[in-house]
């Protein structure tokens, strides 16, 4: 009976995660989050960027170690050596990423993250950590399927690592230019800036399908629709907000997250 409950409560936590992209995409292509570029009044106390980023990420590493070891996959190698590119993104964003902000001028008070903001993606991660983990260490069940597991983690392993790359070289780039420019925002140059506005965000996009086609699952699915509906409509925005400040300075041949798309 408590495994029936549980199978249902997973069940239930997917449906939400993949039915909250598409509120999402309408909601954010009217009104972006406040924090960077798109910072402004109104959103009540802030956290220092670093602080926040590290505390909202969080659920993600540590709510994996609880979840992990009771699964009944917890042990198999399989299992082990398919979560952790999930746990290497989130190390990545939870610790080195805040690290890097903290070590630059751009986590100064004066652009405080809203903690209304950091408790939503903190809720949010609380759902996907479970989510992911659970699939992977319990209730995914082909890892006897040993010719088709290999192919589909070695393809997403190749994607997933490409858009890590991307990712964080295109963060590295923005959180350099803002400690040189003490805060204030320059056009990024070099690199995928020179096709997209937003690389880091399309850097994201990349992982998380690499990740679908590792887990081959509605949770990965699921996942990756849900960071399309967030960053999509957010490197947009971006887009349109490099337009109106630098205006014909402002390459016109950059698409604003899909190169040579949109």
């Amino acid at each position: 009976m408590k495994e029936i409950a549980d199978e249902t409560f997973f069940r239930y936590c997917v449906l939400t995660l993949i039915f909250s992209g598409p509120p999402t995409a309408v909601a954010l292509k009217f009104l972006q989050a406040p924090y960077g570029k798109h910072n402004r009044p109104g959103w009540g106390p802030t956290l220092s960027p670093p602080i926040a980023w590290f505390l909202m990420e969080s659920p993600t590493l540590w709510l994996t170690l609880i979840l992990f070891p009771f699964g009944r996959h917890s042990l198999d190698p399989k299992s082990l050596l398919l979560f952790s590119p999930y746990l290497l993104h989130y190390f990545n964003r939870t610790i080195v990423y805040p690290l890097r902000l903290l070590r630059s001028s751009s986590s100064s008070s004066k652009n405080g993250f809203p903690i209304s903001i950091a408790a939503m993606a903190f809720t949010f991660n609380l759902l996907n950590a479970y989510i992911q983990a659970r699939w992977v260490s319990h209730y995914k069940n082909d890892y006897e399927d040993g010719q088709w597991f290999w192919l589909r983690f070695i393809f997403g392993t190749v994607v997933f690592l490409t858009g890590m790359w991307i990712n964080i070289t295109s963060d590295r780039t923005l959180v350099r230019l803002k400690k040189e420019n003490r805060g204030g925002y320059v056009i990024p140059r070099g690199g995928w800036f020179e096709v997209v506005s937003c690389p880091n965000y399309f850097g994201e996009v990349v992982e998380w399908l690499g990740w679908a086609v590792m887990t081959w699952s509605w949770a990965g699915i699921g996942f990756f629709l849900y960071t399309c509906s967030n960053l999509i409509p957010r490197a947009r925005a971006s887009h349109k907000w490099y337009n109106d400040k630098f205006k014909d300075e402002y390459p016109k041949t950059r698409k604003a997250v899909i190169p040579f798309v949109f």
